[in-house]
């Protein structure tokens, strides 16, 4: 008999026996699929919540654009102390015209400042709205869509009108039953005419983008003063040459900022791959802890299996001498048990699959967290608890193997 068939004969009778086995020690086997199963559950419901919550995050970032850069006092990200970036000066429009008029890449720009306040219209009232005052060009940076009117023009930034642009949820909210175009909304207790809507733009960093109005920035600081700091927000052409965007920026804003050479640089470049690495990396530490608890528990998972199998083996001791007196190899031998190990982890790896994908999933409609329930993964779940059944399977398929036929047969 060639090696090939002879294998095949081999692993088709070790599948028999295994299932025979399995079937017989049933209360046995339910349990060790369990241990397994228990692993790869807590494994797989943190993975997919983690990687739910990387897609989430990424499609967040979509809505602000890849070829977006905002240029401000503060890094998105505040690292050390704080003082230092609140005492640094605030941008002047001057420095936003020259920037405008300096970088060769630029194809919109736009100052913007923030504040958050009530809007009301008649009875009706949304608080804690965003208040962003900006230039007309900000529609295209802000990767917005009007779905209603129009956005603020440069006609509106020039002879300062009091108009405001509504974010969704904002107009939704105040203008239920009726359009909002032409309609008076009270800002901070400032009437402002509506003269478009946005349509729909979602979170962004826990931020709710549709909670927002936008009037031009004079406007802006002639309602509420010009104390606040501003940012340069500034769409760019090609999104792939962002570091020598970058490179040039900080050129351009270091000389019209009048920056001493050798001082730091007193203002910072926001970008958001800049953001999604730092995300990346706390999600990373996450992951690794949870990989590791998850690790820690299949070890224990594989450990109650090699028990387990340990005492198949010494139940089977007789068996064992009776097949190898009768021709059996230790081929065959080794691949019974191994083949049994490695089903009892399978089957608890697929069972641990469902429970942990499952339960990521309801903590998903359930919670504010995110869950990716991804086919690689639930693949990846069964194969490594397989895994995990044969590296721990192979020492006691090794131990029934090596037996001595004469002594098994005596074994009682």
């Amino acid at each position: 008999m060639r090696f090939g068939q002879g294998f095949r004969v081999d692993v088709l009778e070790g599948a028999r026996i295994a299932v025979f086995s399995l079937r017989a020690n049933r209360m046995r086997t339910v349990l060790t699929t369990l241990g397994i199963g228990i692993g790869v559950a807590t494994l797989l419901a943190i993975v997919g919540i983690i990687q739910g919550l990387n897609s989430s995050f990424e499609k967040q970032l979509a809505t602000l654009g890849a070829n977006t850069v905002f240029i401000s006092k503060y890094p998105w990200m505040i690292k050390g102390n704080w003082w230092m970036y609140r005492n640094r000066k605030n941008f002047t429009l001057e420095q936003v015209a020259q920037l405008r008029a300096q970088a060769d890449f630029i194809t919109a720009i736009s100052p913007a400042v923030l504040r958050s306040s009530d809007v009301a219209h008649g009875a009706l009232q949304v608080s804690n709205v965003r208040i962003n005052g900006v230039w007309s060009d900000y529609l295209a940076i802000g990767n917005y869509e009007v779905v209603s009117g129009r956005f603020l023009t440069r006609a509106d930034e020039e002879v300062n009108r009091p108009v405001a642009v509504l974010g969704a949820d904002v107009a939704a909210t105040l203008f239920p039953s009726i359009s909002p175009l032409g309609q008076t909304v009270r800002i901070d207790g400032r009437p402002f005419q509506v003269v478009g809507t946005l349509g729909r733009k979602g979170k962004v960093v826990a931020e709710n983008m549709d909670m927002s109005v936008f009037m031009p920035f004079k406007t802006f600081n002639a309602s509420f003063g010009k104390g606040r700091p501003m940012q340069i927000a500034i769409s760019v052409a090609d999104a792939g040459q962002m570091a020598k965007v970058e490179d040039q920026l900080v050129g351009i804003m270091r000389r019209v900022r009048a920056t001493p050479p050798g001082q730091p640089d007193d203002f910072n470049i926001n970008r958001t791959d800049s953001l999604a690495a730092t995300y990346e990396q706390l999600t990373g530490a996450l992951y690794a802890v949870a990989t590791g608890v998850g690790l820690i528990t299949l070890l224990v998972g594989g450990i109650g299996i090699m028990n387990i199998m340990l005492v198949s083996v010494r139940e089977r001791t007789r068996e064992i001498g009776v097949r190898r007196a009768l021709g059996a190899r230790q081929r065959t031998i080794v691949l019974q048990f191994l083949m049994e190990a490695s089903s009892v982890s399978a089957v608890g790896g697929l069972l641990g699959t469902t429970v942990g994908l499952g339960t990521a999933k309801i903590v998903s409609l359930v919670t504010p967290l995110a869950a990716d329930v991804r086919p690689s993964t639930v693949v990846g779940g069964v194969a490594f608890a397989a895994l995990v059944g044969l590296l721990f399977g192979i020492w006691p398929a090794a131990r029934a193997a090596k037996l001595d036929p004469v002594e098994a047969l005596r074994y009682e």
